[in-house]
């Protein structure tokens, strides 16, 4: 009978998960497939039961988590500390070290050398199911040499199915912890040359005849951390040729010491800009990766390395991918009475009730789900794919012109921001309701289903002043285009280069414009299509460099500011990388004259002085586009620079300006929107702010060019809506919830311009 503390990897099945745990499982079932896996062996599950029993460690743990709150982060950390120092003093009994000890001797002799190096890796019976966000909790330890320091090691990663984070999530997920058990894989380590990860479906693109072969120079925990940015070959199934290929200059790698660490070193200069592999390497990691991806019936996340030109798997586990689901506008109101647990500032009109997911680091977005409360400290654009899902949105910081507030409002979602503590408030899991309108939040689900739901009666007034309506998600764009609404004022770029994914720098490195053209287009023809003849003014991307980097390959193109609000945007990044900037004008032609669409217009955002502005002209012009009476050229007005140069900014030649009045406001006011201490003091009604939108029409007006206003104000202020239409304010641009009540406001304000005339 074969001894079930200790089994080689050739004794292992896949259908040995729960005694070797989901890593050792995989490591064993591909070694019997046939896959270049380094040869080691598993400290099995029945093993660190036995090592709990011995100690009589059971009762001593659960009297340390039974006076444990694992809501308080001390005290979470410190039963983690008592737990983790009792199960590392606790000794191994002489029977499983000496089959230990005697399993390494032996690995080691298959090595040829007197102590071999291995990795010694935690493998919980939970990881790599279908509860896969238990995987990586477990520690790692990599050149592990002597049999003396494989037994501390192995009782390392016993312990640490004991850290704060795992004991959170154990209790979050009511697991038992001792029906959780924890193997130990033991496996001779690659002294990688070159190590890499292998995707057998697109993991961005979701194509499934693509496969991902990504390299670095040294260990692989500098991939997987994302510490470097790594070579790329995208290989077709079908043919098994490269479709592209991408090599990145490295100049730091992680390798193993001579005294058994790892240590960062300077990649040698002949190799900084070489590429790691070859094209016969790369398609033969794609095809192991295929094997391992029909074996298993499904996309796999696999991580190899190479030493001295030998190809290794060392690991491979499923690729989880998420649909986004569409969300559509609810108009849904509920009455509550009772007093709210917590305000903050109302975002997003609405009710909404739902369980609470904490969100705070965009890579963990897929764990939203449809009907849940997205609760976070503040988003980007690249929450977007969650926020369309979730019932509600509420946030620690931010204003009413934050990104979640802005995004909120389009896509129809409540939202309640600068909360300040929400995140520290509620706890995942938790049941929460929250009104958009008001700013309040309440415990528990206070939406009395059964009471009907009201709907606003659509706007039928006809007024002079046009009301365009503010828009970037293109699955709105139909359904809005129903509505009593002159156009779309201001177009964002920023949903549509979110929805492609990669930073346009890459795209032009890997020759790939057309593609990226071609979809740009295709997005911005279904607003054309859907609001036609009714004019699109698309707005030029106005990322900042943070939301930059948030894209695929960003960090490689993008520095880091400290204050990317007033840094490297607008009109300076066009001036500056007139290529990338080409592609956009590229897809508004192509949208113009390809497919007849000459309903959409141009308009250039954060513009800090005329002669960028002229600058930024050149360029259009030299891409074929230039005014005329089907199009329109229009700059943002948002900087204070904008109103006191107002004249010289006409006379580059202009068809109007948009004001801008949530970054006109920050700048006049000298705050930060998005800083949820000073965001109370963010005021479109400051006589200071009123100065300018005055100037900025009344000039406009004067000099015979079109003057919108685009910025969340008019929405927030009927008085201030019969100023601008006082002043001569030619459209008003607001959000899909505020269409209706704005044009009503409007055409109060025309009938009163008109009685006091």
């Amino acid at each position: 009978m074969k001894n079930q503390d200790v089994l080689w990897f050739n004794e292992i099945k896949f259908e040995d998960i729960n005694l070797v745990g989901g890593k050792g499982a995989n490591l064993g079932e591909m070694y019997n497939l046939g896959i270049p896996v380094p040869n080691g062996f598993v400290v099995t599950v029945s093993a660190y039961f036995k090592f709990v029993k011995d100690n009589n460690l059971k009762p001593k743990i659960e009297n340390i988590l039974k006076t444990t709150d694992v809501d308080q982060p001390d005290q979470l950390e410190t039963a983690s500390k008592r737990i983790r120092e009792l199960i590392k003093k606790s000794p191994i009994s002489q029977e499983l070290s000496i089959d230990i000890m005697k399993a390494y001797k032996k690995l080691s002799d298959f090595g040829g050398l007197k102590d071999v190096a291995v990795a010694v890796r935690t493998s919980a019976t939970a990881e790599d199911s279908s509860d896969a966000s238990f995987a990586g909790q477990g520690d790692t330890f990599l050149n592990v040499v002597g049999e003396t320091n494989v037994l501390h090691r192995v009782r390392d990663c016993w312990s640490s199915l004991f850290t704060s984070r795992s004991i959170f999530y154990q209790v979050k997920k009511h697991y038992d912890h001792f029906k959780i058990g924890v193997a130990v894989p033991i496996q001779k380590l690659v002294d990688s040359e070159i190590s890499g990860i292998c995707f057998t479906a697109n993991p961005v693109t979701n194509e499934k005849n693509q496969v991902i072969v990504e390299t670095i120079w040294g260990l692989g925990e500098y991939i997987v951390q994302g510490v470097v940015t790594p070579d790329q070959h995208i290989i077709d199934k079908n043919t098994w040729k490269i479709i592209s290929e991408n090599h990145v200059e490295q100049k730091t790698q992680l390798i193993r010491s001579k005294t058994h660490e790892t240590n960062e070193v300077i990649v040698p200069k002949s190799k900084q800009n070489k590429k790691k592999i070859d094209t016969a390497m790369a398609i033969k990691v794609a095809k192991i990766g295929q094997k391992l991806h029909n074996h298993y019936g499904k996309p796999q996340d696999i991580e190899f390395a190479i030493d001295r030109g030998k190809l290794y798997i060392v690991q491979t586990r499923p690729i989880t991918t998420v649909v986004s689901n569409q969300k559509t506008l609810d108009n849904q109101s509920s009455k509550i009475t009772q007093k709210p647990d917590l305000t903050g500032e109302q975002a997003s009109p609405g009710t909404a009730s739902g369980v609470v997911v904490i969100i705070n680091n965009p890579k963990e977005i897929n764990r939203a789900q449809k009907g849940q409360i997205l609760v976070t400290s503040m988003t980007t654009p690249d929450f977007v794919p969650a926020m369309k899902k979730v019932n509600g949105i509420i946030t620690d910081k931010g204003g009413q012109t934050s990104h979640a507030a802005i995004v909120s409002r389009e896509l129809g979602v409540p939202c309640v921001v600068g909360t300040k503590i929400a995140t520290k408030m509620f706890k995942e899991g938790d049941i929460v309701t929250l009104n958009g309108t008001t700013g309040e939040i309440w415990k528990g689900d206070l939406i009395n289903k059964n009471a009907p739901v009201i709907k606003k009666q659509e706007s039928t007034a006809k007024t002079a002043t046009k009301v365009y309506v503010n828009l970037g998600e293109p699955d709105l764009a139909e359904m809005i285009s129903k509505r009593n609404v002159d156009g779309v004022g201001l177009l964002r770029a920023e949903f549509m280069l979110a929805n492609i994914g990669i930073h346009p720098k890459r795209v032009i490195a890997e020759g790939n414009e057309k593609e990226y053209i071609n979809k740009l287009a295709k997005e911005m023809l279904k607003f054309c299509k859907s609001f036609s003849p009714r004019p699109v003014v698309y707005r030029a991307t106005d990322f900042k460099t943070n939301e930059y980097r948030s894209l695929k390959w960003g960090k490689l193109y993008e520095p880091e500011e400290p204050n990317p609000l007033m840094g490297f945007r607008g009109a300076a990044r066009y001036i500056n990388s007139p290529d990338v900037f080409y592609m956009e004008l590229e897809a508004i032609k192509q949208v113009r004259n390809k497919y007849g669409y000459k309903n959409l217009w141009l308009m250039i955002p954060f513009v800090r002085t005329p002669h960028e502005l002229s600058e930024v002209k050149k360029i259009v012009v030299s891409a074929g586009l230039i005014r005329s009476p089907s199009f329109k050229f229009f700059m943002m007005a948002e900087i204070p620079s904008n109103v006191i140069l107002l004249d010289k900014f006409i006379d580059v030649g202009i068809d109007g300006i948009s004001i801008g009045s949530n970054d006109l406001t920050m700048l006049t006011l000298g705050l930060d929107r998005d800083n949820g201490e000073v965001a109370k003091s963010f005021n479109e009604m400051d006589p200071a702010v009123l100065w300018s939108l005055k100037r900025l029409i009344t000039k406009s007006k004067k000099r015979g060019i079109l003057c919108s206003i685009c910025g969340q104000a008019p929405s927030n202020y009927p008085d201030l809506v019969a100023k601008l239409v006082k002043w001569g304010v030619t459209s008003i641009s607001v959000s899909p919830d505020a269409i209706d009540a704005t044009r009503d406001v409007v055409a109060w304000a025309e009938k009163l311009k008109v009685n006091k005339k």
